[in-house]
Parts: structure tokens; sequence; C-alpha cells
């Protein structure tokens, strides 16, 4: 399990860290040597400053405190909490939802153009035009037509031709009701 996360460390928490280490050296002491002590038995009893031999290190950075450093953040990656766990649940069904709109859209089109395809079917069914039959006497009525736009001043010209047209209507008239019974 790779866990990463967070340290912040205080400008406050570095200052007290090197003041205590400023304390620390001035409260260590080093042993006097026995002869010291027996030369000087009168000032055994005094406190003093301990001198340190090595006055030049005391000057340094370390006599003045470290350096103040700027917080330190390090990445935190998103931990794996039931959060994560309800996103991926959520994507899963979003990818689900995805996938059934896709399949119900295709299944929409095919739908789309059998129903196209089954109107036009009864349509054409449903609305074709009868078998039609030729209409009967058209040359001879044609021939009247004629006759009479050719005759105009006189149309008892054209008798013979409008009386062959009758004839003609008569006919399929008789066709027809033998037809019928």
């Amino acid at each position: 399990m790779s866990e990463s996360f967070t340290i912040q460390i205080h400008s406050n928490l570095v200052k007290q860290l090197a003041d205590e280490g400023e304390k620390l050296k001035k409260k260590t002491r080093k042993p006097k040597t026995k002869i010291q002590r027996e030369n000087k038995p009168e000032q055994a009893n005094v406190h003093q400053k301990p001198i340190s031999r090595d006055t030049d290190v005391a000057k340094g950075p370390a006599a003045t405190g470290w350096p103040v450093q700027p917080p330190l953040f390090m990445p935190v990656p998103p931990p794996p909490h039931p959060a994560i766990a309800e996103l991926d649940a959520i994507r899963s069904v979003l990818k689900e939802s995805v996938e059934v709109v896709e399949k119900l859209q295709k299944h929409e089109e095919n739908m789309l153009q059998e129903v196209t395809k089954k109107a036009k079917d009864l349509h054409d069914k449903e609305f074709k035009l009868p078998n039609q039959k030729p209409i009967p006497c058209v040359d001879e009525r044609d021939a009247c037509l004629k006759c009479y736009k050719e005759n105009e001043k006189d149309p008892l010209n054209c008798a013979n031709v409008v009386q062959n047209f009758a004839e003609c209507a008569r006919r399929v008239k008789q066709q027809v009701s033998l037809v019928d019974k």
C-alpha cells in the first residue's frame, strides 16, 4: 500500500526547536579537570557561565538559529475512501446507461424504417387506383369534336359522325348491362 500524506512544519516549531538547541548547548558543560577544582575550591559553589573553547562555532549560523523555511507541502493522492468507490460505481452505471441509450437509438432507427416501409405498403394497397378501363368510343368522340370545329356555321353536316358516336355508346351500354346480370 503506497499512501502519501502531507506534513507541515510551522515556522514557530522550527524556532522553538532552534531555541531548545541553544539552551541545550548552554546547559551542557564540559567536566572540568580535577586539577582545576582542587586549585579553586572556593569557586566551586559559585555559579559561573561555562566557557566554551569552541567560541567560533557558537558564533556561526547555529547561534542565530536555523533559517526559517517555508512549509513543505507533499502532494496527496486521493485516499481510497468510499467516495472513490461511489464515483467508480457512478461511472460504471453511466457507461452502462450510455450503452443502453445507443442500443435504444439503433433499435428506434430499425423500428422507424420498418414502420415507414409498412406504412408505404399499406398506403399503396389502400389507395391504389383500380384497373382503369379504357374509355369507350374515344375515336368517335374525337371525330365529332373535330367535325364541329370544322363546321361551326353548319353543324348539320356532322350528322353522320354524331350518329356513329351515338351507336357506339349504345353498344357499350348493352355490354355493361350484360356483364352486370
